[in-house]
């Protein structure tokens, strides 16, 4: 059984964001450069890229609002209410009194190497249904945002496949950041496969350089790879390079640094 979160949307409509996906509780090590096993203890945060994207537009000022699903239990509960304090609408998410809400444990080793252990077996972000979207709060929206990892395990996926189609037909624009976690895959090539199965959808893409690594083949991070993602409908391609910045082609395959 699932409920609601039926908070509204202040200025639905013109310039909402809504992004869709998985939101979770991230246990960090006590002490940076460790390993998971090597941690003395961990400290808990709101984590999961698609609602950092939401939280990220609220305090920029913008209108955001998260699609989801969350389990009825006290983290899910205190990542609904960290929304709502950062001023980003609940409305579109869901609770579901079975599963219990995603957990990661992630670091920072001192080898540079980040490392995650991921609890959702199944969690309830991988639980949410089609029939459980809030469409027209995704149809009200300027702005359809979403990740690769609702794409894993159904009924998440049709859930995810039923959501762009319905903002794609309101004219929504739709960007895509895959965040790629190979740990949470059945397998590379799946997780490559199911990536690019809807690349072509989207108008805005943002892919790191390990991911434009991963989906080329390619060992060099340079404009040839990155334009060999291109596509006819894509609008903005962003390829972050860490400390480095970003680079970014346009319609025209202008490049351009920031």
């Amino acid at each position: 059984m699932a409920s609601s979160l039926n908070n509204g949307v202040p200025g639905t409509g013109s310039g909402l964001i809504v992004s869709f996906g998985e939101m979770l509780i991230d246990f960090v090590p006590t002490v940076s450069g460790v390993s998971l096993a090597e941690a003395p203890g961990f400290l808990k945060a709101p984590g999961g890229a698609p609602a950092n994207v939401a939280i990220a537009v609220s305090r920029l000022g913008g209108k955001a609002a998260f699609v989801g699903k969350l389990g009825e239990d006290e983290f899910g509960r205190m990542l609904a209410d960290i929304l709502e304090q950062n001023g980003v609408s609940g409305r579109g998410i869901t609770f579901d009194q079975g599963a219990r809400t995603a957990l990661a444990f992630v670091t920072l080793r001192a080898d540079g190497e980040r490392e995650f252990m991921f609890y959702r077996n199944p969690s309830a972000d991988m639980l949410l249904r089609p029939d459980e979207l809030d469409l027209e709060l995704i149809r009200s929206a300027k702005v359809f945002h979403y990740g690769s990892i609702s794409l894993i395990v159904e009924p998440c996926r049709s859930a995810h496949l039923k959501a762009m189609e319905v903002a794609k037909d309101a004219g929504v624009l739709l960007s895509y950041d895959p965040n790629l976690r190979l740990p949470l895959w059945p397998s590379a090539e799946e997780a490559r496969t199911q990536i690019m199965s809807i690349w072509d959808k989207a108008e805005l893409i943002k892919v790191s350089d390990v991911e434009l690594d991963f989906l080329t083949g390619s060992d060099k991070c340079d404009d040839a790879a990155a334009l060999s993602l291109w596509h006819p409908n894509l609008k903005l391609l962003l390829v972050t390079l860490g400390e480095k910045g970003c680079r970014y082609y346009t319609k025209v395959c202008y490049v351009g640094w920031i």
